[in-house]
C-alpha cells in the first residue's frame, strides 16, 4: 500500500505557498476567516499583519473589504456551487484612492477541511493607461473629422474657383483644361467623402466603387438611358491608402471613356470590374465605344500620367486592350504567379 500523507501535509504546502508569495494572495476557511496572508497583500493594502490572523475577510482593513457580492461568490466557491475566476471589483478605501482589482479563488479540500486561496491583482494603473488611450483615439476620431470637413470645405472652395475661371475664358482650349480640371478636384472630393465615411482602416471595395462611380456619372452622364456604367465588385477589402489610388485609377479610367468612347451623343455602356484571387486582383473599365482610334483626342495626356503613377504606387501592370468594339484597360496586380493546368498531350 502506498502511503497516506499526514492530515495537514496539504495544509502545510498551502500555508507555506502563501507565506513566500511575492503577490497578494490569502488563505481562507470555509467561513471566510483569514487563516494566512502574503506580507505582499498585507503591504500593499495597508493591513498590520498582527491584526490578520483568524480574522473575518469582510473585516479587514477599515471594512473596505466588506463587500456582500465578492462574499456571497466566495461562499458559493467553498461549497462548490460557483468559481471565482477574473472577478472585477472597485476597492473603495477612505482618504485613499480606488483601486481595481482583479479577483481569483480556487477551493482546496483536504482531511475534511475546506480551503479557500484567493489571488488579487491590482489593474488600477492598466486600466487608467486603457481610458487614456481610448481618450486619445477619441480625440484623433474628432480632429480626423474636422480635418475631413476642412478637405472637403477646401475642395469645393476650388471647385467654384475653377467653374467661375472657366466661364470667364475666352479660350476653348483653356475652358476645357479647367473643366478637365474641374472633374478631377470633384472626383477628389467624391473619394474624400466616402472615405471620411469610413471608420475604419480598411475599406470594403464593392459599396466604395460603386457610390464613387454613380457620383461620376451623376455628373457627367445626362441620359442614363443613353449611357449607363456598370459596377461589378467581389467581396475584397483594401487599405485606405490602396482604396485611394483604387478609386483614383477608376475615377480617370471612367471620365477618360465618358469623355472621347462617345463622341457625337453615341449611346452605349462602360463597366467597371473587380476581382481578387488571392493576393492577386485585377481592375478592368471596359467601354463599347469607338475604340481606340477614337476621335482623335484621347491622346496620352495628365490622366494617363496619373494612372501610371498610380499603378506603379500599387504595383500593378496596365494593359490597353481594343475589345471590339470599344477599349478595356486593365490595371493587374500579381504578386504570386498563377499556374494553369495544362491538359495531358
Amino acid at each position: 500500500m502506498v502511503p497516506r500523507p499526514s492530515p495537514n501535509g496539504a495544509g502545510d504546502l498551502a500555508l507555506a505557498v502563501v507565506g513566500a508569495s511575492t503577490l497578494p494572495v490569502l488563505l481562507l476557511d470555509q467561513n471566510l476567516n483569514v487563516v494566512a496572508a502574503s506580507a505582499s497583500f498585507c503591504s500593499a493594502y495597508q493591513i498590520d499583519p498582527s491584526t490578520v490572523d483568524r480574522r473575518p475577510f469582510a473585516e479587514l482593513g477599515e471594512g473596505e473589504w466588506n463587500m456582500p457580492q465578492l462574499s456571497g461568490l466566495l461562499k458559493a466557491t467553498a461549497f462548490g456551487f460557483a468559481e471565482v475566476a477574473n472577478y472585477e471589483m472597485s476597492l473603495a478605501r477612505k482618504s485613499r484612492s480606488n483601486r481595481c482589482l482583479v479577483v481569483n479563488a480556487k477551493k482546496l479540500e483536504y482531511a475534511g477541511d475546506i480551503r479557500l486561496i484567493l489571488s488579487i491583482a491590482d489593474i488600477t494603473d492598466a486600466r487608467s493607461a486603457e481610458k487614456r488611450t481610448a481618450a486619445l483615439l477619441q480625440e484623433k476620431d474628432i480632429l480626423f473629422q474636422e480635418l475631413h470637413h476642412r478637405v472637403a470645405n477646401s475642395l469645393q472652395i476650388i471647385a467654384s474657383v475653377l467653374m467661375q475661371s472657366a466661364r470667364k475664358v475666352n479660350s476653348d482650349e483653356t475652358r476645357y483644361h479647367l473643366h478637365d480640371a474641374h472633374q478631377r478636384v470633384m472626383s477628389i472630393a467624391a473619394l474624400q467623402r466616402l472615405l471620411a465615411g469610413s471608420n475604419r482602416g480598411d475599406v470594403e471595395l464593392r459599396p466604395y466603387l460603386t457610390v464613387l462611380c454613380d457620383s461620376i456619372g451623376a455628373s457627367m452622364i445626362q441620359d442614363r438611358d443613353q449611357l449607363s456604367l456598370e459596377v461589378t465588385v467581389d467581396d475584397s477589402i483594401m487599405t485606405a491608402d490602396g482604396s485611394v489610388s483604387l478609386g483614383l485609377i477608376v475615377t480617370e479610367l471612367v471620365i477618360n471613356a465618358l469623355k472621347h468612347a462617345f463622341p457625337g451623343n453615341r449611346p452605349g455602356r462602360i463597366s467597371v470590374d473587380y476581382r481578387r484571387r488571392g493576393p492577386n486582383w485585377t481592375l478592368s473599365v471596359k467601354d463599347d465605344g469607338v475604340g481606340m482610334g477614337g476621335d482623335g483626342n484621347a491622346k496620352a495626356g495628365l490622366g494617363t500620367s496619373i494612372i501610371e503613377a498610380l499603378a506603379k504606387q500599387l504595383g500593378a501592370e496596365i494593359k490597353v486592350i481594343d475589345a471590339h468594339p470599344g477599349t478595356k484597360v486593365s490595371i493587374a496586380h500579381a504578386s504570386v504567379p498563377i499556374l494553369v493546368a495544362r491538359a495531358a498531350i
